[in-house]
């Protein structure tokens, strides 16, 4: 049974911000955490009932979310959550692994010791999770990924990093990681962070663009399991 938009989306009382940014961000959380999945058609008239406004900020939410390359929309047809094949999602985790690792190196040059005890309590929260909750193993973990990126201290690169995170690869890989995986990836969390802690830049961009390509490789294997013969 296919889950209403009511279902997958949360409230939106407690947004203050204009309708169109109330909409993306709801939208864009859905389809980050796996709630709105690839193929997802997403229908105007349906999106702004079920949000208790108007069809032109839900307009608006899609064409920000379509150049954020999260929803694709052609004339005639509506607008759908992406889709992406094996060769997409190679390309892109590859230029995640350019970029995080960067983060981390410029993480480990400038961290203080509040940044770090956040990182390290994202760390307790993501190993403490169970593997079959992949909404808070997708929010963890980008928790984690993002705090990285925030300890760089480079707005450019945060731009940058944000386009190639929040792109619907994570939630993908945690919807097929295994409980074995799940510890891989918790064990990759605290090496980055033990890098960083350590002032250590060459290791903490080895670690994170292994971290990164290791969730590439596991994806890109089951993407193609998943296919048709």
């Amino acid at each position: 049974m296919v889950a209403t938009v009511t279902q997958v989306l949360p409230p939106a009382g407690s947004l203050v911000r204009n309708a169109s940014t109330a909409a993306t961000e709801l939208i864009r959380r859905a389809i980050v955490e796996g709630r709105l999945e690839p193929g997802r058609r997403l229908k105007e008239q349906e999106l702004a009932r079920e949000l208790g406004i108007s069809r032109t900020p839900i307009r608006e939410a899609l064409l920000t979310l379509q150049a954020e390359e999260l929803v694709v929309a052609t004339p005639n047809r509506g607008a759908w959550v992406r889709e992406r094949d094996a060769e997409d999602l190679d390309d892109l985790y590859r230029l995640r692994g350019l970029l995080e690792g960067h983060a981390a190196r410029l993480a480990a040059e400038h961290a203080d010791a509040h940044g770090i005890e956040l990182l390290a309590g994202s760390c307790r929260r993501f190993e403490a999770l169970h593997p079959a909750d992949m909404r808070g193993l997708v929010r963890e973990n980008l928790f984690f990924h993002n705090g990285v990126v925030e300890l760089a201290a480079s707005a450019r690169l945060a731009a940058h990093v944000r386009r190639v995170i929040e792109l619907p690869l994570v939630y993908n890989a945690y919807r097929w990681y295994s409980a074995e995986q799940k510890r891989t990836s918790a064990r990759r969390h605290r090496e980055i962070l033990d890098a960083i802690a350590a002032a250590d830049p060459d290791a903490a961009e080895r670690g994170m663009r292994e971290h990164v390509l290791s969730a590439r490789d596991a994806l890109v294997a089951c993407h193609h399991k998943d296919q048709p013969s």
